[in-house]
């Protein structure tokens, strides 16, 4: 099993051409934000932002549109009540993230069916991968170009095992899958796991405990679209997604691992893609 190497993977992002512009480095849609969960889709949108996707926008629940604006006026943020409200915003970003915050509820669903008929590549995560689990509104459950982002207990969900099995066997299960959903699998966890379609798996060593409290799969994910968004491949970004991750949580937790929050890995992020 192959060692992430953040540094090596930093290569895949070199200095910027002085003459650059931010049509060239992709737009995140990050769909999400159920009512009440408003926190989670800012938290993906503003690391997408933080780790250099050229424009990031979010849709979500009207309620939550004034509170991302004031947090981060550079997302634009629209609010969307059904799936056909989300389908004209489907023609404009490089790539989706859906799931931060989603939800299950009949509104989810349209939001979920729009983004995966799209065809766009997309980060899946949190509810998106439990309604893909539960064999409702995804269509196509094998695809070549998303990355699933799941923890232990929604791989069991995935595979129709228990979380005790998933963690039994880590490396067996992400390859798994793999071969179940296409794409690239990002097993999170202590030690989170990457497996791509040649069926190779890589291990992150970084991070700490202060990362299991809510939100970080949120950030991950923003993370991950964002470094699509920029041109990398699907497993160099979720490999790199995930090393910036960790590092930006171990800079973080140098104050302490209890109490970290999943935000305070944003400020991070910025000094940890400019090497």
């Amino acid at each position: 099993m192959q060692t992430l190497d953040l540094e090596k993977l930093l290569r895949f992002l070199p200095p910027r051409e002085r003459t650059a512009h931010k049509g060239l480095f992709g737009h995140v849609l990050v769909i999400g934000g159920d009512i009440g969960m408003g926190g989670a889709v800012t938290m993906a949108a503003e690391a997408a932002a933080r780790t250099g996707a050229g424009l990031t926008s979010a849709a979500t629940q009207p309620a939550h549109v004034a509170a991302i604006l004031a947090r981060r006026p550079e997302i634009m943020v629209t609010g969307v009540t059904s799936g056909q409200e989300l389908e004209p915003l489907l023609a404009r970003p490089s790539l989706l993230v859906v799931g931060p915050g989603l939800g299950r509820s009949a509104w989810s669903e349209q939001m979920l069916q729009q983004a995966t008929l799209c065809g766009l590549p997309l980060v899946l995560d949190a509810d998106g991968l439990n309604m893909l689990a539960a064999g409702r509104v995804v269509r196509e459950s094998k695809r070549d170009n998303w990355i699933l982002t799941p923890h232990p207990a929604e791989a069991a969900r995935l595979l129709g095992i228990t979380t005790a099995e998933i963690q039994q066997d880590r490396p067996a299960a992400v390859q798994a899958l793999q071969q179940r959903y296409g794409g690239v699998i990002v097993l999170k966890g202590a030690g989170t796991l990457v497996c791509g379609a040649d069926g190779a798996v890589s291990i992150c060593h970084g991070g700490n405990p202060g990362m299991a409290s809510g939100g970080m799969g949120d950030v991950l994910s923003g993370i991950i679209g964002s470094l699509l968004a920029q041109g990398l491949g699907l497993l160099d970004a979720a490999s790199l997604g995930v090393c910036l991750h960790a590092a930006a949580a171990d800079i973080a937790a140098k104050q302490g691992e209890r109490g970290l929050l999943a935000s305070d890995l944003l400020a991070q992020l910025q000094p940890l893609v400019n090497p």
